[in-house]
């Protein structure tokens, strides 16, 4: 069994002075509706034109068997193998300042171990503030702006991203772990500065790819970090699904009084300025998929696996 963090990963000797970086991350096998920080991560490594500077052993932390790679066969023989990779990128923003995004799947195993070796690689590169991005599904409408959850070590941390109308739960509760939260965690009792946020993604559009919400955290993101992270294909490709969205809803009665139902719900909770943005009172328990998506999913299911345009290599979709 591997003891040493510093053995669950590989780093480039070549890499450039990082101190003061901000390490982005988003690791997928947990809750991401919409895949919006699936989207958005694709998009960072595809636009910030930087490079690899470590990698995890996969071997040592996934599962194959419950997450089984992607082989490919030609004719008569096995042609390529889609390897998992964990890894960190250098990148950069649009005004040339470097930062690093931390991607691939999320570890299946030695969870305290992997973690000591995400902060082994933040000291040594001298990275000043952690910030992962993901979607959850919430009883909203696509109609109006979308809401993200944040939180974050510090309190202060959270002033970044003031005026955004970002909703903060107050009441505490239970959830399934994941790798990104204990990072938060972890990083939060030795002292160190990490954030987090939540995308609110429409139920109906929780197993679609929903490039608003990667929009949205974008937005979020730049903000609590400083950085100016380009926006790239995001909001076209977000207008686009957008527009298919209201078609389909259109076209059916009974989807459009869910949604117009969804709206007034929005509309009647709504917050003054200055005040949280929950859509329940506190202390109210969150509505759940059957109650409020139930028609939207049968809907969706009626329009195949996604009810939305067929996607690109990206998740986002062709033009």
């Amino acid at each position: 069994m591997v003891l040493d963090p510093r053995e669950l990963y590989e780093v480039d000797s070549d890499v450039p002075d990082l101190n003061g970086a901000v390490l982005l991350h988003h690791l997928e096998g947990f809750m991401d509706a919409g895949s919006a920080g699936r989207l958005l991560a694709e998009h960072l490594a595809e636009s910030g034109g930087g490079r690899i500077v470590a990698r995890f052993d996969v071997d040592g932390l996934i599962d194959y068997r419950s997450r089984r790679p992607t082989m490919t066969y030609a004719v008569d023989h096995w042609a390529a193998y889609d390897k998992p990779e964990l890894v960190v990128r250098q990148l950069f923003d649009e005004e040339g300042t470097p930062f690093l995004l931390l991607t691939g799947p999320e570890p299946d195993r030695h969870w305290e171990l992997f973690i000591a070796a995400v902060r082994d690689l933040m000291d040594r590169w001298g990275v000043r503030l952690a910030v992962g991005f993901h979607g959850i599904p919430m009883g909203v409408p696509h109609t109006r702006p979308l809401g993200v959850v944040s939180h974050a070590t510090r309190t202060e941390l959270l002033d970044t991203v003031a005026g955004l109308g970002h909703p903060a739960f107050r009441d505490r509760f239970q959830v399934p772990g994941s790798v990104a939260a204990l990072l938060e965690l972890r990083l939060g009792e030795a002292g160190l500065d990490a954030m987090g946020f939540a995308a609110q993604v429409p139920h109906y559009l929780a197993q679609s790819s929903y490039p608003t919400a990667a929009v949205t955290l974008l937005e979020s993101v730049s903000r609590a970090t400083g950085l100016a992270l380009p926006s790239g294909g995001l909001p076209a490709a977000a207008e686009r699904v957008n527009i298919e969205i209201d078609r389909q809803v259109v076209e059916s009665a009974e989807v459009s009084d869910v949604v117009r139902a969804l709206e007034r719900q929005y509309d009647s909770s709504s917050p003054a300025p200055g005040t949280r943005g929950l859509l329940v009172e506190e202390g109210e328990a969150l509505p759940t998929a059957e109650e409020i998506g139930s028609e939207f999913e049968r809907f969706l299911a009626e329009q195949g696996p996604t009810g939305l345009p067929e996607q690109g290599p990206t998740g986002l979709p062709e033009q």
